[in-house]
């Protein structure tokens, strides 16, 4: 089922919302530029050389120049960052407001000390609200979850890769676990990954840190984590999606932090390279969403769970028919950090695959002390994986799901490795999915 929008019928009113966010994106970010004196002075000096050193359409430059701010809402701008353009050209808040009403600047201020204008006349019209909701045409099909792939992503992985010391032995038993799992991969080709991992102080330092950050943009490139970037291809996101998806996580009551630009690091590249290989574009798109697993407090087992469910909710409610796997990466077992470097716990790894699989409600209550107690400071990352866990079809009753491939080893420089790839047969008939 679409959701539900009909906050689009309320006259005289633009919702600014995923979609409105990406029609306007650059003219927004051209708005925040002129918070800063010396971007100002360049733009009233020249205002067309200005707005043509942004990747505006002509529409949004017309509406700039003509000072025409309804219609520059109409082209996905926003109030709140349209008034740094109106600051910078000298108006107040109340002469834009005006000039959207048709009013001049005294006649709305006198409208406002008169009480402002009142709410009778301008609420949606039930002959419209009834209008929309008769009858709506069905959608041609919706998107499914066709399987779920789970992997440690360690970044020494992604350098043997680059290279070309898979075949050292050291490495070898590493890469041979992944064999079966490229021919998977080629085989099950999904149209987008919705890619779980953590940033690791790349994209995100301490000046921000989200606890989950969903990636709404077009494309992200590949980070320099020091070393330089990888050689590897940055990744083509799916907007469309990824605002359908923001949508419908946040109104289930999910705070989400949207991310239009960032680089990614070996957390989502790492995984891309194991499933795909070398390749000069990936061969599907990817949504990335980071997981704060770095400071506390970190979302528990639970909440990741919970997530994953509201996932299959949201994905299964788009109404385009494309097939997406649910990729969660991080651990397995280790930590990096202290006299406690180097720890393993091959027992707790293996048992926590298992129950991964057979009891995947039981682990989410996992509490994170055990994480780090028994996995190491870093296996924390292992609660990610609950967020694909949790989107199965077999989790309510809707569907079932097949093993098809389960690898672990140590070590992969300081981490133990896991892997998993489980397929998702959703029944044709499934039931609603319950909270």
């Amino acid at each position: 089922m679409p959701l539900d929008k009909t906050y689009k019928l309320v006259p005289g009113t633009t919702v600014f919302d995923a979609e409105q966010s990406a029609k306007g994106y650059h003219l927004n970010q051209f708005c925040m530029s002129l918070m800063t004196a010396a971007n100002r002075e360049r733009f009233l000096a020249d205002e067309h050389a200005y707005l043509d050193g942004w990747p505006l359409r002509e529409e949004q430059k017309r509406a700039l120049l003509d000072r025409d701010l309804n219609a520059a809402v109409r082209a996905g701008g926003n109030i709140y960052f349209l008034a740094k353009w109106g600051a910078a050209l000298g108006l107040s808040f109340q002469q834009m407001a005006g000039s959207m009403t048709g009013m001049t600047e005294q006649e709305y201020r006198a409208m406002m000390v008169g009480g402002g204008r009142s709410v009778d006349g301008n609420r949606i019209d039930h002959a419209v609200l009834e209008a929309a909701h008769a009858d709506p045409t069905p959608p041609a099909g919706h998107a499914t979850i066709t399987g779920a792939v789970f992997t440690s992503h360690v970044p020494a992985i992604g350098a043997a890769m680059d290279h070309h010391r898979t075949d050292e032995p050291y490495w070898q038993p590493v890469f041979e676990g992944y064999e079966f799992s490229r021919r998977w991969a080629r085989e099950n080709l999904p149209d987008v990954v919705f890619l779980v991992y953590n940033d690791h102080a790349t994209a995100f330092d301490l000046s921000l840190i989200p606890t989950f950050a969903l990636g709404t943009g077009a494309a992200y490139p590949t980070a320099d984590e020091g070393y330089g970037p990888r050689p590897v291809p940055g990744i083509e996101g799916d907007p469309d999606l990824a605002a359908h998806l923001a949508h419908s996580l946040i109104t289930d009551d999910f705070d989400l932090t949207l991310v239009n630009e960032m680089t990614v690091d070996h957390g989502l590249t790492v995984p891309l390279s194991l499933m795909f290989g070398d390749v000069e574009k990936w061969p599907c798109k990817v949504i990335p969403f980071h997981v704060n697993v770095v400071q506390y407090p970190v979302p528990s087992g639970a909440r990741c769970f919970a997530l994953g469910r509201s996932l299959r909710r949201a994905i299964e409610s788009y109404d385009r028919p494309v097939k997406v796997q649910v990729w969660g990466t991080g651990g397995m077992s280790h930590q990096l950090h202290g006299p406690r470097a180097g720890l393993i716990n091959q027992e707790w790894d293996n048992a926590f695959l298992d129950r991964l699989v057979d009891d995947p409600a039981g682990l989410s209550q996992v509490p994170h002390l055990e994480y780090v107690e028994e996995a190491g400071s870093e296996g924390i990352e292992l609660v990610m994986w609950l967020i694909a866990r949790g989107a199965m079809s077999d989790i309510d009753g809707a569907g079932e799901i097949e093993v098809r491939h389960r690898f672990h080893h140590v070590p992969a420089s300081n981490t133990a490795v896991g892997h998993l790839i489980l397929d998702n047969h959703p029944r044709a008939e499934a039931p609603a999915v319950k909270e």
